[in-house]
């Protein structure tokens, strides 16, 4: 592959990454931002564009600030590290918009400035560690003439590798408490031979740890095992003993037995170690349980500043018939229905409603009511008969966005105001082209959830035509 001497980067690209021009092509490069001079290596190559790496600096952009994280460049989280806050923000605000311009192709009106987070470290309230019995090496250590130690990582996994973990000593995009947490158990399994959990084979005891903390000052930790037998069993509890002992601010000590050949454990029995099964977070007034196994935006402070933005897009009286799509846990069902007659909320995780309805019963909410399913067959004609005619929908999809029979039973629906609330604006912006025909964007305002990240949440506000 060819090496591209003296090429100035010159703009920011989707996924994070910057992006330059040699003669006509583009070229697509991590972990540089506009103003650097580079020399780029490529790594691959397509007709119109390749993708590279920088290889050698000639100067550095006015532009570019010292990263915070040890690990940044290689843990490939926090792309934009590099990159004042402000900046990233500008280039956020840029990319909703050409979104919305380039794929939506609809009129825009009443477009406000980007919402940008308060915390820019220690923003997270919840992260996921992996335990590895192969440990991801870094380029300097592969170059390096010392012995380096392959196995057992507790940590990241690396884009691209599903089997090899990024050890992690020091992440901050959590409170401190995830970094003395898991260094710790890290060093207890090592000192005890503790197996770490191989991919390939599905062995190993160790296999995934997660972290949750509160603004009510709670903290939960969830430890994944793989448990064949009793010697492991017993192992596993030295492990939950340990945790006990050591952090005594743990409020939620929880363990669930995987042996599956995924991390996922929806379908799994989480077993209570000690304390409570669940913890608490507050938004405003309100209280919202939180399991193991339940959704909740992951940063705490900012979920509080998007929920407003979609609730004043609202424009709720105390009059309207409030349908939430994808409601989740009824974070926001709950949030708008004091303002609100009634909230009906849709969601296809059934244990996700069942958390809504107890966050509406804990907080003294009287009129939602909740509904598990997949939204393209619950979300019918005969629904909207039997449970009345919206007059606001709000609907806050995964990033693939809303099914089209979904978009269509809206169409059919015809509420006075759409709230859509996304995380992937290039999905929002195809839904937004499917209901031009009836509703025109009268409000956007993008929100920062994930600072040093390519990532962004958008609010539009539709009303009907």
């Amino acid at each position: 592959m060819p090496l591209l001497e003296g090429v100035v980067i010159t703009d920011v690209a989707a996924e994070g990454k910057a992006l330059a021009k040699v003669d006509d092509m583009v070229v697509f490069v991590p972990f540089v931002v506009p103003g650097d001079v580079v020399d780029l290596q490529v790594v691959k190559k397509k007709h119109h564009y390749c993708e590279a790496v920088a290889v050698r600096f000639h100067s550095y952009s006015l532009q570019r600030q010292p990263a915070i994280c040890p690990h940044f460049g290689v843990c490939g989280g926090c792309k934009w590290q590099m990159l004042p806050y402000d900046e990233q923000l500008k280039y956020k605000q840029k990319q909703v918009m050409d979104n919305l311009v380039r794929i939506g192709k609809v009129e825009l009106d009443g477009v406000l400035p980007i919402l940008g987070s308060k915390k820019t470290e220690a923003y997270r309230n919840k992260l996921e560690f992996g335990f590895s019995d192969k440990r991801w090496l870094t380029a300097d250590e592969v170059g390096s003439e010392e012995v380096i130690d392959r196995h057992n990582a507790v940590g990241f996994h690396i884009t691209g590798s599903f089997e090899k973990i990024l050890p992690i000593d020091d992440c901050r995009l959590m409170d401190d408490i995830n970094n003395r947490i898991r260094n710790a158990v890290r060093d207890y399994a090592n000192e005890h031979g503790l197996t770490f959990h191989n991919q390939r084979e599905h062995k190993g005891l160790m296999r995934n740890m997660m972290i949750r903390n509160s603004n009510t000052g709670e903290l939960m930790v969830l430890m994944q095992f793989c448990i064949t037998d009793e010697t492991e069993q017993s192992q596993a509890e030295g492990v939950m003993a340990f945790l006990d002992a050591t952090f005594p601010e743990i409020t939620s000590l929880l363990y669930v037995n995987n042996c599956k050949f995924n991390d996922t454990f929806g379908d799994l029995e989480v077993v209570t170690y000690k304390g409570n099964d669940h913890i608490y977070l507050q938004m405003e007034e309100l209280k919202f349980k939180v399991g193991p196994k339940s959704f909740y935006q992951t940063n705490t402070e900012q979920a509080l500043e998007l929920y407003r933005v979609a609730r004043d897009f609202a424009g709720l009286t105390g009059h309207e018939l409030v349908y939430d799509l994808y409601t989740g846990t009824g974070t926001i069902a709950n949030f708008v229905a004091r303002q609100a007659r009634r909230v009906i909320g849709i969601e296809y995780v059934s244990e996700a409603i069942e958390d809504a309805r107890g966050n509406s019963e804990i907080n003294g909410i009287g009129n939602t009511l909740f509904f598990a399913g997949d939204m393209k067959d619950i979300l019918n004609e005969e629904f909207i008969e039997r449970y009345g005619r919206p007059d606001v929908i709000i609907t806050d999809p995964p990033r693939a966005g809303m099914h089209k029979d979904v978009v269509d039973t809206i169409l059919r629906a015809e509420p006075d105001r759409i709230v859509y609330v996304s995380c992937n604006p290039a999905t929002q912006a195809r839904d937004l082209n499917l209901l031009d025909a009836k509703y025109k964007v009268a409000g956007v305002r993008p929100v920062d959830m994930f600072p040093h990240t390519q990532h962004v949440e958008n609010v539009v506000l539709l009303v009907k035509r």
